[in-house]
């Protein structure tokens, strides 16, 4: 096929394409949309039960991608080329390549990826799971399983394709801004378009009229309310997108209060959702024209199952699309311990279970699989003796009917005794079954309760898993196992790479199947995916006198081997120039968005080298070359961001905070700056701050997330902190307070870096402290697996900045979060002492989590768990009580203390008349209380007070041994309670001893 030249050739093909592959091409929407998603052909024609299969070009506009045509790679109107396919097809993916083909694009010489990216829209309540499509690490596509629209599950799903344009054209013409791409013969993008996008970005950023816009947001709402009360849905969609641009326009002239943003988004999404339910209600009354679409039909349930005469080995494959990185891992563990579990229940023996993943294939593999389950004998009991025969011991109506019913002669049968009652009793003989139909019923059932944390449904009507399931494969040796799951039936092909000659291929055994594997570019093991990236990374880096810090990279290495089948690593290279940008930037650019492992020399720095990992066999220049122009094109955007950013002061970030939401109730991301700002101070009044320290916590209070407003953090959100601290420096800002900016990010990740700094410290705790007390106030609690807010991760920074700094110790969990309460209050936010006590306790579980998990015994963790609120402390405690545990008197302690604590009721106070002791016994522990007590001092712990309590063990001991605690006399009675709850309370700040 001839190569695509043009921007305008290139439509034309996929238009051609698309058509002959039955889509009707339709025309761009009459009003602006910023994605092609938001037409009617789309957001619409997704709903219900109607087939639909079309074909579109959506000049796609954004006002806020507005760059005044100088950003070689953001325009504020870019070309989307749409396709909707529904149903889904059953291979979409294969269906998708050859558009790619049509387009001139060699896939079998590139590198062409599905990487997970879900995409979702609260305005138009509409979400769905799929991936970005890479092409030599450039995205060229959004590849979408829609799955809910307007609020409603789909059914049936629809695949949803989306090509960037100008990003493709950028690629196969190789050029290096979107104005030189040519357009059509003898015309570039620029000479076309160029005005219009420097206008429109004039508009768009400087001149468009704040009122008016707002104005005209006020009467589009207005008209798509009367068209929804009219029933007519589709101009009221129209009104409802031209709501959504002038919005857009709105902010991108930075109009936007948060309050605002909140509030229009819910009128809009309001307005969205009742067009959507309006639209299904009128082609239900219309008929459905287009007809509706049939379920696929259910697999042939196995009649018959082939007879194995020796032991083999069990092959089975689960072939999927491409799964997210995280789930490779997970999803083979998942099907091991099912397939683990299923068997044990069963009486098929068997060896080892190994399970081995890919992105596009989970592999079990089972030794020794008997041929049939073993025979097993079943006693059934049946009537009484007594009923069973009768007196000449002939057998009655009521045992012969048993036996009858068990398959038994009645001579046969035996007596068994129960609860000292004879009966009859049936031995039956179950002989087992062929081990094919039992791995039948077992692979059915785990492929049908397959689930991930995120799961989708596609054209398969029972089936949901984290991405579409299309084949099975199973052999039992040489023999083909039949399963049948819904839609899907096994067999004994497999699919291997899509651009192979022959992507599906016949296995013949199960026995040698990661070598068959192999043999066709799919390494099925993580570990050898790991140790081929290692090796062959090392040697690329090597070469140019670098090294791949792959401890530094663990996560990120990870990730890599979780994306390919078969690693071929590419090295490549970038102007030196980008390394005046701070590092950071240029790593997270990296890791992020291209997964590329950066190169250092042998102290750590950064070389203009990077190491990419290709999915099978390629074109390594070609791959190399566009793996460059794509990361040149991401570096080019971060300098751009750099620039811009360094050209506002962080005052000016900071006030630009008030544009940007956190929480409707909770205000703007400025409130809760400020927020975090008091909460720090108020913290910082509790500990030793230097008088440097002290106007470091002011300064860097001021500037609080001051860089969650800049370009760049916008662009990298994980840069938050690093730029605060770049940005700080270059403004002249103190070191201290640079550090302290940077510090209050931290950790980032579980055991990850803490603050280094006392004031970095408090502003990190009064940042989670005042998400948590806020986000429990408004019940935005986290649930299930759900937790938008990262509130655990927040709760795991406070327990790990607290365990760190024992000089922050008058720094508590309940402070904290009173500190923070107290200045939600303020703002006129309710915070329930309920909200709170419940934020304290998910604080503490974190922390008993930690110490679970770093092997820490069960009891003594249960019994710091009191000391909580100070984690330092608690920690000197576990410890202490480690070193305690083997020592006789300790143990002493620990049960003279609990005899006290057992017979004093909890609500018996700690004070007594001594006047009212007159035992010996008595008298004798109330003197060495009173010794003890003088010898703690203000602040006392466990070894202080375990050291001095040891003198009490006698004293208390003798005191039970000789004297009636619940004397008849109640004021004898309540000295001697009151003493012993003195004890009690002596003790109780230090541990919780009844976990003991």
């Amino acid at each position: 096929m001839a190569t695509v030249v043009t921007m305008q050739e290139a439509l034309l093909a996929l238009t051609t394409y698309w058509t002959e592959r039955g889509a009707m091409i339709v025309q761009p929407f009459n009003t602006e949309v910023g994605a092609g998603t938001y037409n009617p052909a789309t957001i619409l024609r997704v709903l219900g039960p109607e087939p639909w299969r079309v074909a579109y070009v959506e000049p796609s506009v954004r006002p806020d991608d507005a760059r005044y045509g100088e950003n070689p790679n953001r325009l504020q109107t870019h070309t989307q080329f749409q396709v909707i396919l529904k149903p889904d097809p059953g291979d979409p993916q294969e269906i998708y390549l050859g558009s790619l083909r049509a387009l001139g694009i060699d896939i079998d010489a590139h590198d062409i990826r599905f990487v997970e990216d879900n995409w979702a829209s609260p305005a138009l309540g509409a979400w769905g799971l799929g991936w970005e499509v890479w092409l030599d690490g450039l995205e060229i596509t959004q590849f979408t399983y829609f799955q809910q629209a307007g609020g409603k599950n789909l059914d049936p799903v629809s695949v949803e394709i989306t090509y960037g344009i100008e990003r493709i054209m950028m690629a196969l013409q190789r050029v290096d801004h979107f104005k030189n791409i040519a357009y059509a013969p003898g015309i570039s993008y620029g000479e076309a378009f160029g005005q219009a996008e420097y206008e429109m970005s004039r508009y768009y950023l400087d001149d468009a009229d704040v009122a008016t816009n707002w104005r005209l947001f006020e009467d589009y709402e207005a008209e798509a309310k009367r068209c929804i009360a009219e029933r007519l849905p589709v101009p009221a969609h129209g009104f409802v997108l031209k709501c959504s641009h002038v919005f857009n326009v709105l902010d991108s002239r930075g109009a936007i209060s948060t309050t605002e943003r909140a509030n229009a988004f819910g009128r809009m999404r309001a307005l969205a959702r009742q067009v959507t339910g309006l639209w299904s209600e009128r082609r239900e009354e219309l008929g459905y024209p287009l007809g509706q679409v049939e379920p696929a039909p259910a697999a042939a349930t196995p009649s018959t199952y082939p007879e194995i005469t020796e032991p083999a080995t069990l092959l089975f494959e689960l072939g999927t699309e491409e799964l997210p990185h995280a789930e490779v891992r997970r999803t083979a563990e998942t099907v091991r311990e099912a397939l683990v579990g299923k068997l044990a229940d069963t009486r098929l023996t068997h060896g080892e279970v190994r399970t081995y993943a890919t992105p596009r294939r989970v592999v079990a593999t089972v030794e020794a699989v008997a041929p049939n389950e073993a025979d097993a004998e079943r006693t059934v009991r049946g009537p009484r003796v007594s009923a069973a025969f009768d007196a000449d011991g002939n057998p009655t109506k009521a045992a012969q009917g048993f036996a009858r019913g068990q398959g038994v002669d009645p001579a046969t049968l035996t007596r068994v005794e129960q609860g000292g009652v004879e009966y009859v009793a049936a031995v039956r003989t179950d002989v087992g079954r062929p081990a094919s139909q039992v791995l039948s019923e077992v692979l059915g059932s785990i492929v049908a309760e397959l689930r991930a944390d995120k799961n989708m449904r596609w054209n398969d009507p029972q089936l949901s898993f984290t991405r579409p399931i299309r084949w099975l494969l199973a052999l039992l040796g040489d023999v083909a196992v039949p399963v049948a799951v819904s839609a899907l039936a096994s067999g004994r092909t497999t699919r291997v790479r899509r651009t192979a000659e022959e992507p599906v291929v016949t296995v013949d055994s199960a026995d040698g199947y990661l070598d068959f594997l192999r043999a066709h570019e799919i390494m099925a093991s993580p570990a050898e995916r790991r140790e081929r990236i290692v090796a062959q990374a090392s040697a690329l880096a090597a070469e140019v006198g670098g090294r791949v810090d792959f401890e530094g990279e663990a996560a990120l290495l990870e990730e890599i081997v979780n994306l390919v089948e078969y690693p071929v690593s590419i090295r490549g290279s970038f102007s030196a120039d980008y390394l005046d940008l701070p590092a950071q930037i240029l790593t997270t650019v990296m890791r992020k968005h291209q997964r590329y492992l950066p190169v250092r020399d042998a102290e750590g720095t950064l070389l203009p080298h990077f190491v990419a990992v290709a999915d099978g066999a390629c074109d390594h220049e070609l791959v190399r070359a566009g793996n460059e122009a794509v990361l040149r094109a991401r570096y080019e955007d971060a300098a751009f961001f750099w620039r811009a950013d360094l050209e506002v002061s962080p005052e000016q970030h900071r006030a630009g905070l008030a544009k940007l939401a956190f929480e409707n109730r909770l205000g703007s991301m400025a409130e809760r700056a400020d927020r975090i700002a008091h909460v720090a101070t108020e913290l910082g009044r509790r500990v030793s701050l230097a008088p440097d320290e002290a106007a470091t916590l002011t300064r860097a209070g001021e500037l609080t997330k001051f860089d969650l407003a800049s370009q760049m953090v916008v662009e990298l959100t994980s840069l938050a902190g690093t730029m605060a601290r770049e940005y700080a420096r270059r403004a002249g800002e103190t070191e201290a307070v640079a550090q302290a900016l940077y510090d209050m990010e931290l950790p980032r990740t579980a055991g990850g870096p803490l603050p280094e700094t006392k004031p970095g410290a408090l502003l990190a705790l009064a940042d989670r402290l005042d998400l948590l007390a806020g986000l429990f106030a408004v019940g935005a609690n986290p649930t299930g697996s759900s937790d938008p807010f990262a509130l655990r991760r927040a709760a795991l920074g406070v327990v790990s900045v607290l365990r760190d700094r024992p000089d922050l110790a008058p720094v508590t969990v309940e402070a904290g979060l009173a500190s923070a309460a107290e200045r939600i209050r303020a703002q006129g936010v309710e915070v329930p002492e309920q909200a709170l006590a419940e934020a304290r306790e998910f604080v503490v579980r974190r922390y008993e989590q930690q110490l679970l998990d770093t092997g820490n015994e069960y009891t003594h963790v249960q019994a710091v768990l009191p000391l909580a609120g100070t984690p330092a402390r608690a920690d000197e405690a576990l410890r202490e009580l480690a070193r305690r545990t083997s020592d006789p008197a300790f143990a002493d302690v620990v049960t003279a203390l609990q005899r006290v604590r057992r017979i004093v009721p909890a609500d018996v106070a700690g004070h007594y008349d001594p006047a009212a002791l007159t035992e010996p016994e008595e008298l004798g522990l109330h003197q060495e209380l009173g010794k003890v007590r003088e010898a703690l001092s203000g602040d006392y712990a466990l070894a202080e007070f375990t050291d001095a309590a040891g003198a009490l063990v006698g004293p208390i001991n003798a005191f039970f041994d000789a004297v009636l605690v619940m004397a008849e006399d109640p004021a004898v009675r309540a000295a001697r309670l009151g003493l012993l709850a003195s004890i009690r309370d002596l003790a109780g700040p230090v541990l919780d001893w009844d976990e003991l």
